[in-house]
């Protein structure tokens, strides 16, 4: 589903943002952010984690994604990109110049992914949470003439997770850090995943601004079945890995309203693509 992506920006924000990592929101409390997340590649890892050249491909996501508090322990999550574009550029002849396979592209829906988060400590100071996602598989795992072009992968996936995280003072401001691992059920032939990660955050001037450190990784148990077994790079591919660093800054304008920026960077990987993606929003909370 869309967990794959290396930004996975999945799923993940600091809890100046939102109530993220460890601390589920207060009940009738909320956050939405619509951001837009691209990709655009023509290099990837290959299944020895080695870099090689592809033809371009890009993956353009409208998306929103909102938390509201059901409980002081129980919040209820969701990711849903509103809007998927997938293409590839046209495939063209270094000798003569002749297009060799004409670009195309889709439009659509993507994967979906809805999740419950359950506080497992209260004003404690280590922050517990667990976290189930049922991943949807909404989107075109087959477009184009070729059925090479996708905004979902065709399979649904359980994803359960345990954050720990901690607030502190640092000087005149507050930061926060927080680590998760997680184990991703996955059916129709895709091998199960290992999910894991860091983050840390700072906020400045006044709390106006928060800056965020992430690091995320997936290892594939590469248990699927033989059909599904593929080195055919993509978002949504079987087998990929990848350890990345996601940066991002978000600015409060009040209390309510805000604007987030980040970049996602695969630093290894396997299968999957080797450029960064992008990822603008904005955000209100309450």
């Amino acid at each position: 589903m869309k967990n794959i992506l290396i930004t996975l920006s999945f799923l993940f924000f600091s809890i100046a943002l939102q109530a993220g990592g460890g601390w589920p929101q207060a009940k009738g409390k909320g956050y939405v952010k619509i951001s837009e997340w691209w990709l655009i590649a023509n290099q990837h890892y290959t299944d020895q984690g080695r870099i090689d050249p592809n033809l371009t491909n890009g993956l353009f996501n409208t998306t929103l994604y909102a938390e509201y508090g059901l409980t002081d322990r129980l919040t209820a999550i969701i990711y849903s990109p509103l809007f998927s574009r997938s293409y590839f550029n046209n495939e063209v002849s270094g000798t003569t110049g002749d297009i060799l396979t004409e670009g195309e592209a889709i439009n659509g829906i993507g994967d979906t992914d809805i999740s419950l988060k359950y506080g497992l400590t209260k004003g404690k100071g280590i922050a517990l949470a667990a976290t189930i996602t049922l991943g949807l598989p909404i989107g075109n795992d087959s477009g184009g003439s070729q059925g090479n072009l996708q905004t979902g992968d065709g399979e649904f996936n359980q994803l359960i997770q345990l954050d720990a995280g901690a607030g502190f003072p640092l000087g005149q401001t507050n930061g926060y850090a927080n680590v998760y691992v997680g184990f991703n059920n996955r059916t129709n032939g895709f091998s199960d995943e290992f999910r894991y990660g860091f983050e840390a955050g700072i906020n400045l001037f006044d709390n106006r601004l928060t800056a965020i450190a992430r690091f995320i990784g997936v290892k594939s148990f590469r248990n699927g079945e033989t059909a599904a077994e593929s080195s055919n790079t993509s978002i949504f591919a079987n087998n990929a890995e990848f350890f990345s660093f996601s940066p991002e800054i978000a600015w409060n304008f009040n209390e309510n309203w805000g604007v987030a920026a980040g970049v996602g960077t695969a630093l290894s990987g396997k299968i999957i693509y080797a450029n960064p993606s992008y990822n603008v929003g904005v955000f209100f909370k309450w």
